[in-house]
């Protein structure tokens, strides 16, 4: 498998630390791509130092930089050697401030002197250009100046976050889809590019359908729940014995659901008779399922409702997610790598799946400056004396 694969032919420089960047270059490795990830000597990503801990390597780290080579190179006294490497390389990733890649003078614009098949990307919390661009960018900020958090939570609740990163990994996913368009550009004119990924832009462009609601009406959308603006009932319900959701979008799929639970009054109440009364009234329809659902389990609710096909599910924890048969059996979606100190760790897989060229995670992720050697004297030909001096002076 490991022979098929789709971006054999690629090499990445991933400069990147934490979760954005860092997961990039994963998913790019995972799709054969050979990936360097590039460390600062002594200290690392600051990933390396997140928790959980197996054998004190860190698996938050170890997940983010599967499937790459790792080599340490401090980029102000290892300049010369950096744009060696970007000489015969395909992609560089970075995800520093925007500005200190100049400083370094190791922007985009002396690399694609160097080399111009160079693709470039560029992660940063607000983009390289704009007002904000020099602000401090994290998914918990990224969340905040992207309207999520102003939707998220209970009407009368605080802003919440989503539960997981998900600004991190929009904007690690988009610089892939980044880096996949460059190559088929590249392909045909011979040129590489820069690519701007803002973590904000990410999570604004994942609003757009909230957004139409200002862009149209001109009104702000608020928090309600797990409710939707745009169809009812679609929203959590409480069972005996846990949570599951509804998604009705159709005046059929609420006449069957009617039916299911046994309450023809609800079809004659002039307060759910469209799909758009119902969403004005989604407080009150909720009281009513819940009416219903109070009493049952929820694995008897949901293969009832998926009986007569209303789209419904149960609410799964992370353990239950880790564990079912589906996810983690059927679709693959938790692997095993052997790492060199931690020893044998699970990690969550790509959700890629190629018929051809599948997405692999082919390797752990590499301890602190592992493959120096390897890299610098048989990947980029530079001699084992210079790696011993670059050594010596703390270059590498």
């Amino acid at each position: 498998m490991t022979e098929n694969r789709a971006l054999a032919n690629v090499r990445v420089l991933d400069l990147t630390r934490v979760l954005a960047g860092p997961l990039c270059g994963a998913l790019l490795a995972d799709l054969g791509a050979e990936v360097i990830k590039v460390e600062q000597p002594g200290s690392g990503d600051d990933a390396r130092q997140f928790n959980p801990f197996v054998n004190g390597e860190s698996s938050y780290f170890m997940n983010l930089n599967r499937s790459k080579k790792g080599v340490t190179l401090n980029l102000k006294t290892g300049k010369d050697i950096f744009l060696k490497m970007v000489e015969t390389s395909d992609v560089v990733i970075e995800n520093f401030k925007p500005g200190t890649m100049k400083k370094l003078g190791l922007d985009y614009e002396v690399l694609k002197e160097l080399n111009p098949r160079i693709i470039y990307v560029a992660i940063s919390g607000f983009g390289q250009h704009g007002p904000y661009s020099q602000l401090p960018g994290y998914d918990l900020i990224g969340q905040a100046m992207s309207g999520l958090m102003s939707v998220t939570g209970e009407a009368d609740g605080e802003p919440l976050r989503a539960g997981g990163p998900v600004c991190d990994v929009m904007g690690g996913m988009t610089g892939v889809m980044g880096v996949l368009a460059a190559l088929n550009h590249r392909q045909a004119s011979g040129r590489g590019q820069m690519i701007d990924i803002s973590l904000q832009d990410t999570l604004v462009t994942s609003m757009m359908t909230l957004n139409q609601h200002y862009l149209v009406d001109n009104r702000v959308p608020q928090r309600r729940g797990n409710s939707y603006e745009s169809a009812a009932p679609a929203d959590s319900f409480r069972a005996c014995d846990g949570w599951f959701v509804i998604t009705v979008g159709n005046d059929k799929l609420w006449r069957v659901l009617v039916d299911l639970m046994e309450m023809p009054e609800l079809l004659q109440m002039p307060e759910f008779e469209t799909n758009f009364k119902r969403v004005q009234n989604g407080k009150e329809l909720k009281k009513h399922i819940e009416k219903w659902s109070a009493t049952r389990k929820v694995a008897d609710i949901v293969a009832a409702l998926l009986a007569v096909k209303v789209p419904a599910a149960p609410i799964l924890d992370v353990g239950q997610v880790c564990t079912d048969p589906h996810i983690a059996e059927a679709r693959g979606m938790f692997v095993e790598t052997d790492h060199p100190k931690a020893g044998p760790v699970r990690i969550t897989n790509s959700a890629l799946r190629l018929s051809e060229t599948d997405a692999v995670v082919r390797s752990p992720a590499p301890t602190l400056g592992q493959h120096n050697q390897e890299v610098y004297g048989s990947v980029f030909g530079f001699t084992p004396e210079e790696i011993l001096a670059w050594k010596d002076r703390q270059i590498i």
